[in-house]
């Protein structure tokens, strides 16, 4: 019996040295330490964070406490745009935020103001409503009725000077033609080069219209508001006093159509639209007017 407990005693001990030691007590808040060989083990399993499968089944949680099935985005471009380090590239007409249009004092429309008049309602409509009428036909040419008028006027105002038409009348038929025919033609050049005159100040003093319409339109308003002093000056003659105080009405009329055409159609103030005419105006003054008064 002494030998046998002896002897059991002896395996107790080796089973007491042969057990594995128990891990420290835990201390603190958070989550124990692993023992040091389930670190090991675990590092050997899944080098990366995240979990994964067990070898008793399951998933493991070494990084999360969240869901145990946790889902992964698609991995994204690094060089994409809006990334950190990179940002939205556009072409030089591109505009994503819109085409970028904004109101300029003296910028023309982007689309027309309206259709094109017929030439009975552009005629009429310089004489009765001349502001919608030149706002509506800014962007549009009028050299036809411009070229047409004009050189009518031209031709019948050599008869609204008492000494041009005396030789009219008096000279012959050959001779007559020609002589008609000529100044209408040059009453054409003039009306074409003191409305390029209008256009080019309007254009120096911040106006940006089209040259096309503000210069038929002047030829057509220089036309049409002489033509009540030249019907009298036909059958009254040019020293009439009536005929002289139908020029100086006239021309202020002029002044005033020209300047309302002259900042609708370059979008300028009044005083610098009567500025841009102011040559025009002085020019018909000496020419046509002081002719007569």
């Amino acid at each position: 019996m002494a030998g046998f407990r002896i002897g059991r005693g002896r395996d107790n001990r080796t089973q007491q040295q042969q057990a594995p030691q128990a891990p420290p007590p835990y201390q603190g808040g958070g989550r124990p330490a692993a023992p040091p060989y389930a670190q090991q083990q675990r590092q050997q399993q899944w080098p990366q964070a995240g979990g994964g499968p067990r070898q008793g089944g399951g998933y493991d949680e070494p990084e999360y406490f969240g869901d145990p099935h946790p889902q992964y985005a698609p991995p994204q471009d690094p060089y994409a745009a809006n990334n950190p380090g990179h940002t939205q590239m556009f072409s030089v007409h591109d505009d994503p935020y819109g085409d970028g249009a904004t109101y300029r004092s003296g910028a023309a429309p982007a689309t027309p103001a309206g259709p094109r008049l017929h030439w009975k309602q552009l005629l009429s409509g310089i004489v009765l409503r001349p502001g919608p009428t030149f706002l509506q036909m800014r962007d549009h040419a009028v050299w036809g009725p411009a070229l047409v008028v004009t050189f009518l006027y031209g031709m019948l105002a050599i008869f609204g000077f008492d000494e041009p038409r005396d030789e009219a009348i008096n000279a012959t038929l050959s001779n007559a033609i020609p002589y008609v025919l000529v100044t209408g033609v040059a009453f054409v050049i003039s009306g074409l080069v003191l409305g390029a005159v209008t256009h080019t100040l309007a254009r120096q003093l911040g106006g940006d219209g089209a040259w096309q319409p503000t210069v038929g339109l002047s030829m057509l308003i220089m036309s049409i508001t002489d033509a009540p002093r030249l019907v009298f000056a036909l059958f009254l003659g040019g020293e009439n006093s009536l005929v002289q105080v139908l020029g100086w009405a006239t021309w202020l009329a002029a002044g005033a159509l020209f300047t309302s055409m002259v900042s609708k159609s370059h979008d300028l103030p009044w005083p610098k639209a009567l500025g841009a005419s102011a040559i025009q105006l002085v020019a018909l003054l000496s020419i046509i007017k002081l002719g007569t008064i």
